[in-house]
């Protein structure tokens, strides 16, 4: 079974970084950017370049480390500079709030401006995508209008930071949002969420009964189940709404209290910050039945074929996070990083590109995303391969090459390379 082509291998994370220093163009230059944020915050930037660039290239994720990232070597040899750029959350989204990680965006591009680059354009790949249209739609808006608390109530000072307006924005396999990607992935049929095996049978996408089949074959879910089995979905994502609400107020009320009683329970409780653990995570039907939203995509998820140890393993989206953390990020219902919500804002040249073969962005999605840019210079282009960017088959050229072609192509009839 693991050994067919039509299941999907792991491909999360670090899996596509494939290069080391050799694979760049011959002369290309790195230098390494200690950042501080606007709160005080460190993070760090890695620049590439050749030449005298005129525009740079931004990549980013909200928790990924992206310094090898696929696409560096074909944009660097384009002529262009690259800065990928780190988070505070690096590797670790327990605590990422992505209001905050707009000011960890904000000083990566203060400090190429200060280095002269004229042009900025930002590459949002996968979860990259909804951080930069977040980061743009604020930094579009005028200090007084922009956000100044994330939806768990910490307070946040957009308006008094430095958001620098970037000039263009790219997308390659861009997902609609942490929070969505999560409302659809959620397991909708868990009924206790102390329990990370309670289950209602009705509800439970893994059952022959309700049209699971293991791969390679495709599962096949009636119309009526997928109705309820999404509502089922949102009304978990409420309940854990409820209780990270709950877990925040108690916190806050306790410290409040305790400016009063000065009593040493009060003390603790408003010391104590809890961390949310969330079972199931990777249990879109999409990962099974190949016939919902059909693409070229194969059985399973980035987190491989297997869907009881995608689903109930220690690994997965939002497995660990705190109260405030999964209202900003995870919650598919309040979290404000939602592409739905900010890519009307994008005014600038932009360009979407997805792969056909994607397990986590589907052409629904696609097609959405790009609907809903507000950009009057827009295009959209489709390419074979999975999520990021790999072969589908044996012997085929990765789609991440062509992605590389149109990338270059685009940029360079918008945005001048090199200094005159």
């Amino acid at each position: 079974m693991s050994g067919d082509d039509k299941t999907q291998k792991t491909t999360a994370g670090f899996r596509n970084a494939e290069w080391t220093m050799s694979g760049l163009p011959e002369g290309t230059s790195v230098s390494v950017f200690p950042l501080r944020t606007h709160d005080g915050a460190a993070c760090n930037g890695f620049l590439y370049w050749r030449g005298q660039p005129n525009t740079v290239i931004c990549i980013m994720h909200p928790r990924e480390f992206l310094a090898t990232h696929y696409l560096i070597p074909d944009l660097v040899g384009a002529g262009f500079a690259v800065f990928t750029q780190t988070s505070r959350s690096v590797g670790n989204d327990l605590r990422l709030e992505h209001e905050v990680a707009l000011l960890d965006v904000a000083a990566g591009l203060i400090q190429l401006r200060e280095l002269g680059f004229e042009k900025i354009v930002l590459l949002g790949n996968s979860g990259g995508a909804s951080l930069y249209t977040f980061y743009n739609q604020q930094s579009l808006l005028s200090p007084a209008a922009r956000l100044d608390r994330t939806p768990g109530g910490r307070p946040v000072k957009l308006d008094e930071a430095d958001l620098p307006e970037p000039d263009g924005l790219a997308y390659v396999s861009p997902h609609p949002g942490q929070g969505i990607i999560l409302l659809n992935c959620i397991d909708g049929s868990v009924i206790d969420e102390a329990d990370a095996f309670s289950v209602d049978p009705a509800l439970d996408p893994l059952s022959p009964a309700n049209g699971f089949a293991d791969p390679p074959s495709s599962a096949g879910y009636e119309p009526a189940y997928v109705e309820k089995y999404r509502a089922a979905q949102r009304a978990r994502v409420e309940r854990l709404d409820a209780i990270a609400h709950e877990l925040i107020d108690t916190r806050m009320t306790a410290r409040k209290r305790f400016k009063e009683s000065d009593a040493d329970d009060d003390r603790r409780i408003g010391a104590h910050t809890p961390v949310m653990t969330i079972w199931r995570t990777a249990a879109d039907l999409r990962y099974f039945d190949l016939s919902l939203d059909p693409s070229d995509r194969k059985y399973g998820s980035v987190w491989g074929q297997d869907p009881y140890q995608s689903n109930y393993g220690n690994v997965g989206f939002a497995r660990f996070c705190s109260p405030e953390s999964w209202l900003s990020t995870w919650s598919g219902l309040s979290s404000k990083a939602e592409m739905a919500k900010t890519a009307p804002s994008v005014e600038q040249p932009s360009i979407v590109i997805s792969y056909t073969g994607d397990n986590t962005v589907y052409p629904s999605d696609s097609a959405a995303i790009f609907e809903a840019l507000g950009s009057s210079d827009k295009v959209k282009h489709s390419v074979r391969g999975d999520h990021h960017g790999h072969a589908l088959a044996e012997g085929e050229e990765p789609g991440r090459i062509e992605v590389g072609r149109l990338l270059t192509e685009w940029l360079a009839a918008r945005f001048p390379a090199e200094k005159e």
